[in-house]
Order: structure tokens, then sequence, then C-alpha cells
């Protein structure tokens, strides 16, 4: 009875911020996707470094300003999702409340049932992002209609029942990348101030988005299943 309190399964969750995930924190967080335990994580990622001043980090994506990228970021968002997709035994979700709710709740609930390390990224709008916070929930719909944060999930589990354990759970974009990217102020102030280099970054970014898009598509068509933990026959 003195023990009976410690013999409880503890569901395990680190919750941080894209600064932390994909920054300064990155080689922290590696390491515990790396290690197998059954620990939960879960990324707020505004694109900014948003306590500290809304400062560029490596989630901010192709083109937005930001503190230290006052003409707008020239490189395109590190892809952490697929950095730990490619583990192989890690569950991974990208995810927008806004977007999909019963997508949302279905990742967290498979990522809190799965036995080993998962990760999911939730798009997570700030005042950085420079637009009416009370709009978010549209905002976040809009960046997945636009194909710039499509759904996915990534369930190694899925292997045992026979099934891929790769799912693209968004459909392809069904409006223009600029109807999302021109209600944020980040996007929109360089437009302002220098619309033939806003112009050009917008290009690249369309092209970044489409060539992501394609190629979760054809993860998606082969399942995943190139991603193998190290060991595993395919």
């Amino acid at each position: 009875m003195s023990v009976a309190d410690h013999l409880l399964r503890r569901s395990v969750w680190i919750v941080g911020g894209d600064g932390w995930a994909y920054d300064i924190g990155y080689g922290g967080l590696d390491h515990v996707l790396a290690s197998g335990r059954d620990v939960n994580v879960l990324v707020l990622d505004t694109e900014v470094y948003s306590n500290t001043g809304g400062q560029s980090s490596k989630a901010t994506p192709l083109g937005a300003i930001a503190k230290f990228a006052a003409a707008g970021k020239r490189t395109a968002r590190k892809d952490l999702a697929l950095q730990a997709i490619a583990y192989g035994n890690v569950y991974v979700a990208q995810i927008a409340l806004g977007a999909n709710p019963q997508h949302t709740l279905l990742a967290l609930r498979e990522a809190e049932a799965y036995p080993g390390p998962s990760l999911l990224i939730a798009y997570s709008h700030c005042i950085a992002h420079g637009f009416d916070l009370r709009y978010g929930m549209r905002q976040q719909r809009l960046a997945t209609a636009s194909g710039y944060w499509p759904l996915f999930r990534f369930n190694p589990a899925m292997r045992s029942a026979g099934e891929r354990p790769f799912r693209l759970d968004s459909p392809r974009p069904t409006i223009a990348l600029r109807e999302y990217v021109y209600q944020e102020l980040r996007y929109r102030a360089l437009a302002q101030r220098d619309p033939q280099a806003a112009q050009t970054l917008l290009a690249q970014a369309e092209q970044v988005v489409r060539e992501k898009y394609l190629q979760y598509e054809r993860l998606a068509s082969r399942g995943g299943d190139r991603f193998h933990p190290a060991g595993t026959p395919p």
C-alpha cells in the first residue's frame, strides 16, 4: 500500500514553443525522440521567438518579417516533422485546431496511446503575426486550405495492423497562398515597403508550398513505409 500511488501508468508530456523545439532546445528534443521512451511532446508553433519579442526562428516561414529578418526571411522553414518521421518509430502529427478540431483530438489520443515517443506540432497563432487574434481559428483554416500547413499523422503502430503508417489528412490546396499570408502584417508590411521583393518571395513561397505538399503526397502514397526503425525489415 505504501507504493500503490507509483503503480499507475504515467502520462508524460513536454510542452514548448518552436524557438525551443526547432532551435535552442533541438538537441535535447532529438535526444528524447531517439530514446524510444514513452514521452509525448507538444510543440506550440508560433513561427517566431514569441516570448522574447518576435525574433526569427528556424520555424519562421519564407517571406515573413520578424526581428532579425526585417526584409523578409529568405529561407524556408525547417521541417521538424519529417526529421522526426525519419526515425521510423516516432509518432508524428501536424495539427491545427482551427482547421480540423476532430483531427487534432484524434492525433492527441493516438499520441497518448502510442507506446513510444510522440511529437505533435500545433499551429499556434500569435500577436507577432500581426492580425486581430479574434480571427485566429479562421487564420488556421486558411493556413491549411492554402496548403501551407497540411494536416497529417505518422503512426508506426499501424504497421502491426497491416496498414500504412503515414496519413495525409487534409486535401489539396483550395485557395491561393496569398489569401492566407496577406491577412497578416508580417507579410503585408514587406509588400507595402518593397513590393517587388515581396512578390519575389511570395512566388518562392508558393513553390515551396507546392513542392512540400507533393512530397507529403508521395509519402502518403507509400504510407511512409520507407521509414523503418534501425534493424527492422521494411
